[in-house]
């Protein structure tokens, strides 16, 4: 697993003087970082082009206080390496944005990647000839590289939302968004702080300031079923235990459904009692993280009966912690039962509202009318703030990706080729746009996302790895295959119990197609698929060898 030496590669890798690069990657988070890796050790020349100043992607502009993980650290990090593995001690279980951030920078030192990656790149623009098979990448500062082919790691929380609501600009306060938070640190102390949103995001946020603020008002379009995290600090033996396990854990991450180290009990609800249930959510409610949904009854999500009996469980737990009986019925979600949307994972996040300055207001009882110079004003009235928090999420999926300025064949607009929603194959590539590879986009995971798109970057390899093989020097998805793949993830979301008006379906972003961008049918579905290809040599995928010579 340890592989060749972690300071390989060429020093000569960027596309200077208009030669151009084998494998430009776009994104210095952990897919895009993964596929450098892959990259550059299969002996491509490779450039990375990254927007932010510093590596880590979601976790480089997340720096919100209380930002951390909601996978156990160890399985969201980096398995290509034993001696990243034994290097590397997380400090707890769920570590924190700025150990994360520092992860990923050890990891680029480490490896002696930063070489190969230029920070400050703004990608706008990757336009592909057909003449040449080469693709141009322009960036906002005007500067361009030259690119046999372009792995776009843009990730999938990369274009943060904020709605459009009447006032907005004419705020003389503050306004910060959660997946844009500056590199200084926000002194709340003494001030008047409106946060809008309660995902994942705003539930960490709104504990981690409580104190601090003179007051902190939270206006909540949708309540959500927030469970604990139940965070802890990671002690000596388990350190030793995690590193003398480095094998044993790699394998059993890579053979893991959802991409985490947890143990399904296999169980249906149908095969225990009533009293049983109550004991298995008592274990699960002081459980850590995602294993709620990954170690409770594997009929949890579809059995309404179940479900309802979890649900009901959840809202006494409420009721039991939040102290204003009004305040802990609008934190009990009434529109969607567990699984409707993207589950949160807190700590003391219902606490804080037993914090005298601390408030909720339901906006769908007292909807916002308006920003204005000093505040927010609601059908209830006027409140005046110094600060405006969007916890707002982000343009799911295609975000980003529609953004890169993306032309395929004959000039063809990635955006307008996903007009009415995503089409992919493999959620990895999309017909007319050759050499052109999305790992970590939509239709891919539906779990732990390094692991998924790990294994998305690894198809990429197998595929490039195939042409370079066999002489070949563009590579394409045929219509069917994207079709069909793309046809699978759309009626597969009966297999879903995400609402479609979640982030997961575009539903949070007016005027998006509502379309499914995970991939309902799972890890298993998408290994075998990708295995089928590179054991018969990529079938669903044409390759053409040019007939004048790359300029």
């Amino acid at each position: 697993m340890t592989g060749p030496s972690m300071a390989s590669g060429t020093e000569e890798d960027g596309a200077t003087a208009g030669a151009p690069v084998d494998v430009l990657v776009i994104g210095a988070g952990v897919t895009g970082i993964y596929q450098l890796w892959r990259a550059r050790e299969a002996g491509y020349s490779v450039t990375l082009l990254e927007a932010a100043d510093g590596p880590g992607g979601v976790w480089h502009w997340n720096r919100y206080p209380g930002a951390r993980f909601d996978s156990e650290s160890w399985s969201y990090g980096f398995l290509f390496s034993e001696e990243l593995w034994q290097e590397w001690e997380w400090s707890e279980q769920y570590a924190g944005q700025p150990e994360i951030e520092g992860y990923f920078d050890f990891v680029l030192d480490r490896c002696d990647m930063r070489r190969h990656i230029e920070f400050g790149a703004k990608v706008t623009s990757v336009v592909f000839d057909e003449a040449t098979g080469i693709s141009t990448v322009g960036t906002q500062d005007g500067r361009t590289w030259r690119a046999r082919y372009v792995v776009a790691a843009s990730g999938n929380l990369s274009v943060p939302f904020i709605p459009a609501i009447e006032g907005r600009e004419a705020f003389r306060g503050r306004q910060l968004h959660t997946g844009l938070w500056p590199k200084e640190s926000v002194d709340f102390r003494g001030l008047r702080v409106a946060q809008i949103g309660t995902g994942s995001s705003g539930v960490q946020i709104v504990p981690a300031i409580a104190d601090e603020v003179a007051n902190l008002t939270v206006y909540q379009m949708n309540a959500d079923w927030v469970t604990p995290l139940n965070n802890r600090p990671i002690p000596p033996e388990e350190h030793a235990d995690l590193k003398a396990r480095f094998a044993e854990i790699v394998a059993a991450l890579d053979a893991s459904p959802s991409g985490f180290l947890h143990t399904s009990t296999g169980r249906k609800s149908t095969e225990d009692t009533r009293e049983q249930w109550q004991e298995l959510f008592e274990q699960m409610w002081a459980s850590s993280g995602f294993r709620k949904l990954t170690e409770s009854y594997i009929d949890l999500l579809f059995n309404p009966e179940v479900n309802r009996e979890w649900c009901e469980f959840m809202a006494a737990k409420i009721r039991a912690i939040v102290s204003d009986p009004v305040t802990a019925e609008r934190l009990i979600p009434k529109d969607s039962g567990y699984g409707g949307r993207r589950p949160p994972f807190g700590t003391g996040y219902y606490e804080a509202y037993n914090n005298p300055n601390v408030d909720l207001v339901s906006l769908r009882e007292t909807p916002i009318l308006r920003i204005t110079e000093t505040g927010i004003e609601t059908s209830e009235g006027h409140r005046e703030y110094d600060v405006i928090i969007w916890a707002t999420g982000y343009d799911f999926g295609t975000g980003a990706l529609n953004r890169l300025g993306v032309r395929g064949r004959q000039g063809l607009a990635l955006e307008e080729h996903w007009a009415d929603g995503p089409r992919t194959y493999l959620g990895i590539m999309t017909a007319g746009f050759p050499n052109f590879f999305f790992p970590g986009g939509p239709h891919g995971a539906l779990g732990n996302n390094p692991r998924y798109a790990g294994d998305q970057v690894d198809y990429v390899m197998d595929v490039l790895l195939h042409a370079r093989e066999h002489g070949q020097d563009v590579v394409e998805v045929d219509d069917a295959a994207e079709e069909q793949w793309t046809a699978m993830m759309n009626d597969s979301s009966r297999m879903s119990s995400f609402l479609d008006s979640s982030y997961f379906y575009g539903g949070n972003i007016p005027g998006k197609p509502v379309r499914q961008l995970l991939n309902p049918t799972g890890r298993p579905t998408l290994r075998k698929m990708m295995a089928r290809d590179a054991e018969t040599g990529f079938p669903t995928l044409t390759f053409s060898k040019l007939q004048v010579p790359a300029a």
